[in-house]
């Protein structure tokens, strides 16, 4: 008897051993956080909220961004991804900085020993992360007509940018990392010169791009193994009155590809439409297509003979479960 006791109790302890070593420790994380500029939330800084959410988090949580303006160059990490941002109002939540490539950094030199700001770190706002939303917000970089001053540059995959107001000069959108799927919808995005930029595979649906000045929309770096770059979906391109002479598009990289299908295009889009940036050679490469353009700017009868008008056919591939299937399925 005695025997069985004990191991009974052995058993009960083994047991219970084996319970704590294959149980992770429970732990509850805030599955969301306000910031209010003002210091009516939870933190008076977007970072810091950003910050305080839990690393390599697998579950959706939400940032609320109440009404006011953000001075803050923020950086959404690689290790922080599945966080939404919501603003209260879209012209109310005003993330703003100033940086441009060629301004001297602040604190003398950067960890790389750099003392200028460069065209890659002239963000306000760097996303970093995978599966990201914005949404409900504005971000503007406010450095003027300096050259290079991104406003949102973006490394993430499976990035939404929903109903959010981009403002800057040259390179305001830096749709940066090849292979990355981002989305736009419903954005207003305003610059001057190669204002919508980079080698990630973006879409843009029902989009306001405004032109500030004669220049370039568009300046894609689409890798060669990349069947899509930028396509733009039932968008509006309209322009300053001082704008009168606007291209949709020219090639930062041989292989940009770059997609207006069903576009209203203002009178400031030249009758030629695209350009090849000063290389004849990239004609033979670059995917420069349209497919029902509308509007006194979408008149094809004169654009470059380069460039493609799509048949209907060829227009049905450009779907979002195309465009973004990549490695592993994905719809915004």
């Amino acid at each position: 008897m005695v025997r069985f006791l004990l191991l009974l109790c052995l058993f009960a302890c083994s047991t219970k051993l084996a319970a704590q070593t294959t149980t992770p420790t429970s732990a509850t994380y805030p599955a969301s956080f306000t910031v209010a500029a003002d210091g009516s939330g939870q933190f008076k800084t977007i970072q810091e909220a950003i910050n305080a959410f839990r690393d390599h988090s697998q579950v959706r949580v939400t940032l609320y961004l109440r009404n006011g303006i953000y001075a803050e160059k923020l950086v959404i990490p690689s290790w922080k991804p599945t966080i939404h941002i919501i603003g209260e109002s879209k012209a109310g939540v005003i993330i703003t900085g100033d940086d441009f490539s060629g301004k001297a950094y602040p604190a003398g030199k950067d960890a790389t020993g750099k003392d200028k700001f460069s065209t890659y770190t002239s963000y306000v706002v760097l996303v970093d992360a995978p599966d990201i939303i914005l949404e409900n917000l504005t971000i503007r970089n406010t450095a003027g007509r300096v050259g290079q001053a991104v406003a949102l540059h973006v490394e993430g995959d499976r990035f939404v940018c929903r109903n959010c107001i981009l403002l800057g000069n040259q390179d305001t959108l830096f749709a940066a990392a090849e292979g990355s799927r981002q989305y736009y919808d419903n954005c207003w995005i305003e610059g001057t010169t190669d204002f919508i930029f980079g080698k990630s595979m973006s879409v843009f649906q029902s989009c306001t791009i405004k032109s500030l000045s004669d220049s370039y929309i568009t300046a894609a770096a689409t890798p060669a193994y990349q069947r899509f770059g930028f396509v733009f979906l039932d968008c509006k391109l309209i322009a300053s009155e001082t704008a009168r002479k606007v291209f949709l598009g020219r090639p930062w990289r041989p292989h940009a590809k770059t997609v207006f299908i069903r576009t209203d295009m203002g009178s400031h889009i030249v009758p030629e439409g695209w350009d090849n940036w000063r290389n004849p050679m990239n004609e033979k490469t670059a995917l420069y297509a349209e497919f029902k353009s509308t509007g006194p700017g979408g008149d094809k009868s004169k654009r470059v003979t380069w460039s493609k008008q799509l048949t209907a056919k060829e227009a049905q591939r450009f779907t979002l479960a195309t465009i973004f299937s990549g490695t592993s399925a994905w719809l915004p």
